[in-house]
């Protein structure tokens, strides 16, 4: 057994939010008929891989593309996406007709949360994504799957507004020179 874990962040399928582009928190919309499909292809691409570990978010889209892909995870409330308050349904472009110069990472969201309570919620995460062993995969969300990517690595939570995911893709979370302390990305949005 490898004694540092691999991570694997797999995002969603499609929703009519993440088609349409809107801003999609808490809302548990299901996954569109394209979206059981990625989520499918997704398994397959896993196939073969054994895994220590399995988490989901408690969101339907998320548990059901773990489903579809072959999965039966944990659920970790850690996992779930950004709270977006008062911006929950807007597209990028309504909010920034709002709030000019917007950015959810480095300003968070009036009534949802904040870049230092997801920084908080997501360094929990990471601190025990790294004290575990083996493969693990989580199924979760777009932005709160960035903030993980970003945090790994020791970066600020604003550096995953540089960090592009599209739904249903994998990305692996690992180590250089296998050392705890060189934490890298090692696939990104595959």
């Amino acid at each position: 057994m490898n004694d540092l874990p691999t991570i694997y962040l797999a995002r969603h399928g499609e929703t009519e939010w993440s088609k349409s582009g809107q801003h999609t928190g808490r809302t548990d919309l299901p996954l569109t008929g394209p979206g059981e499909e990625s989520a499918r292809k997704l398994g397959e691409r896993l196939r073969g891989i054994t895994f220590d570990h399995q988490f989901t978010s408690p969101l339907s889209r998320a548990r059901r593309t773990a489903e579809l892909a072959g999965f039966s995870p944990s659920t970790d409330p850690d996992l779930l996406e950004w709270h977006y308050g008062e911006f929950e349904g807007l597209k990028s472009k309504e909010i920034a007709a709002r709030r000019p110069g917007w950015n959810l990472f480095r300003d968070g969201a009036p009534g949802g949360e904040s870049p230092d309570e997801v920084k908080a919620r997501v360094d929990r995460l990471v601190t025990k994504l790294k004290g575990l062993h083996g493969n693990v995969i989580c199924f979760a969300h777009g932005h709160i799957l960035r903030v993980i990517a970003a945090r790994w690595i020791e970066h600020p939570v604003t550096l995953a507004t540089s960090i592009l995911l599209g739904t249903a893709t994998l990305s692996i979370l690992g180590f250089n020179h296998h050392n705890l302390a060189e934490p890298a990305i090692q696939v990104w949005n595959s």
